[in-house]
């Protein structure tokens, strides 16, 4: 089974070999699958939609991680299309410390209040990665590799969030939501200063 997993890892993170100069995509399934996961932006935001999720339980433990994706995915495609949208660096900021404070603080908004909330802040996540898509990339591939990877980030936060059910699990679910934010605050600053 391992050398299973090994294989198929460097499968995916493996580049093109380029052999003839001027053909292949660069930065197209394996690029655009790493960039949400070396992104502690990303990550942090990713791990939250699933965290809080969990905490809410039954139907936005899936429909949150699904909203998230497929709304990244539209924004990734305007993104693409080199429209602009302002304030891209600080939406993505605040999408940390919001959704950090949502587990923090266990929020239950109703069901479409939340997927709002999670769709909104998508939209800057999607958007920075479809405008951040290299010229020579394939850009279904790289895609694909993107909303891929925030699935499997979203089912980590799921997975974590699971904790709920174990003795003082949800404090350390939500103590684990205010570090989130405090990330997103510490994000804040750092888009305001440049």
């Amino acid at each position: 089974m391992r050398r299973i997993v090994v294989t198929l890892a460097l499968i995916v993170l493996a580049g093109p070999a380029l052999a003839h100069t001027g053909t292949g995509a660069v930065g197209g399934f394996g690029a655009g699958f790493l960039h949400p996961i070396l992104g502690w932006d990303h990550v942090l935001a990713m791990v939250a939609v699933g965290l809080w999720g969990a905490l809410l339980g039954m139907p936005l433990i899936w429909i949150l991680p699904v909203t998230f994706p497929l709304m990244m995915a539209v924004a990734g495609l305007l993104g693409g299309l080199g429209l602009a949208l302002p304030a891209m660096e600080r939406g993505i900021a605040l999408s940390v410390l919001v959704l950090g404070a949502m587990v923090a603080l266990r929020a239950r908004p109703p069901l479409p209040v939340a997927i709002l909330i999670v769709a909104v802040w998508a939209v800057f996540h999607g958007w920075a990665h479809g405008a951040e898509l290299p010229e020579a990339a394939d850009p279904f591939a790289y895609g694909i590799g993107f909303v891929l990877a925030t699935g499997l980030l979203h089912l980590l936060g799921i997975g974590l969030g699971l904790m709920v059910r174990w003795p003082q699990g949800e404090r350390v679910l939500r103590l684990g939501g205010a570090a989130i934010g405090i990330a997103g605050l510490w994000l804040l600053a750092g888009t305001s200063l440049a």
